[in-house]
């Protein structure tokens, strides 16, 4: 049970900033319409004058360390309350919090120094792992205990990306930006297997299956060490492609045991099971391709489908969940999920097969993203800045 100590003490807090999902996802995802606005004209236009690094670290810095994780913090802080019973971060912390992630996105537009910038988004990463994790060490949950060095490798390649823009660490800031590649799959894989198999067990009324260890090992094991492949010479390669297979391979097998073929009907559903099968298929497909311009896109696959899909089903489903409203009698979100996948396919598959219509694609699945994340803000929106339409705390 949440220790809630004084209902009118919570009831006081302005509804924004009474759990970490509601300032997160309304910015996470207002942010992901916005930053790839941006890039697409950006990919057309070329440097703008007054972003103070270079465009494409913009880009993937921003999706990586602005939007995804923008999202992370708000899920984790949410959870957090759940698996400790005890208060989430909330009020002030939680404003300074988001002040501390909302700052450096603006700062970039700014003459700003770059280590000014750096040190306020250290700061972010920083808080949110000590409010995770003393709430985690506190409650004894060592079952969660993962999050606490997830956030610290969070927070170390935070640190190495500004590095890498002054060439004071010894690898490249595309070497960083693959790292958190892995950093996000290995995240998704985690989490993905907890909750999507129950989602649909619980929804369909079926039994959940059973996790098994080893084939859990084989999954999660080789993005481990692909996370410390990123860092290593071009001479690992192969051994890159073999970990990416087998990877590739197990999480094709987990996918197949939670039977997502069930699932056609329930948008809420479908959509996990697609975005997540995002990831096995672009492991497989990257593990496979010699063609490096080939392999280089389906980074895109996951990133656009498995990522921003995973985001966008589980922020559509916290919304309801934690506001009051019953998950599956909410807005639909099906078109905003298709949206996403097709974006995904367009960018990747599309962009690989027809590379003289680069521009075209990149705009088509652009566009299909904002689209998705805004039609998200759109309906529920207002949920996250109203009180709890069923009056508890939260």
């Amino acid at each position: 049970m949440i220790n809630i100590s004084d209902k009118k003490i919570e009831d006081a807090i302005v509804p924004i900033f009474r759990l970490g999902f509601r300032p997160f996802f309304l910015f996470g995802a207002s942010y992901a319409a916005i930053a790839i606005t941006l890039w697409v004209w950006m990919f057309q236009a070329g440097q703008p004058v007054s972003l103070q690094v270079p465009a494409l670290w913009w880009h993937v810095h921003e999706m990586l360390f602005g939007f995804s994780m923008a999202i992370v913090v708000g899920f984790v802080l949410t959870a957090v309350q759940n698996w400790t019973g005890i208060n989430g971060t909330k009020s002030y912390r939680l404003a300074l919090l988001v002040s501390l992630w909302f700052i450096p996105r603006v700062l970039f537009w700014t003459e700003s120094p770059v280590w000014l910038v750096a040190t306020i988004e250290t700061l972010f990463i920083a808080l949110a792992a000590y409010e995770i994790g003393f709430r985690v060490l506190k409650a004894k949950g060592w079952r969660n205990a993962f999050f606490i060095p997830l956030f610290v490798l969070a927070l170390l390649a935070n640190l190495a990306s500004y590095a890498s823009l002054q060439g004071l660490v010894p690898f490249s800031s595309s070497a960083i930006w693959q790292a958190m590649l892995w950093w996000f799959t290995i995240l998704l894989s985690v989490m993905g297997s907890r909750v999507i198999p129950f989602f649909t067990a619980r929804r369909l009324n079926l039994p959940k299956p059973s996790s098994i260890l080893w084939l859990e090992c084989l999954a999660i094991l080789p993005l481990l060490v692909l996370f410390n492949l990123s860092f290593l010479p071009t001479e690992f390669a192969h051994l890159e492609q073999v970990m990416m297979f087998v990877s590739g391979a197990a999480h094709v097998i987990i996918v197949l045991t939670w039977q997502p073929w069930r699932t056609y009907r329930e948008p809420l559903l479908w959509s996990l099971d697609l975005a997540y099968f995002c990831i096995p298929i672009s492991l497989i497909l990257r593990a496979g391709l010699s063609n490096a311009f080939a392999a280089h896109n389906m980074l895109h696959l996951f990133a656009i489908g498995a990522l921003g899909g995973l985001v966008l089903a589980m922020i559509t489903r916290v919304t309801m969940g934690h506001t009051g409203y019953s998950i599956y009698q909410g807005p639909n979100m099906g078109i905003a999920f298709a949206m996403l996948i097709t974006a995904a396919l367009v960018r990747s598959v599309g962009v690989t097969f027809w590379p003289e219509q680069i521009i075209l694609l990149v705009n088509i699945s652009g566009l299909l993203w904002i689209l998705a994340f805004t039609l998200y803000v759109l309906k529920f929106g207002f949920m996250l800045l109203k009180p709890r339409i069923d009056g508890h705390p939260g």
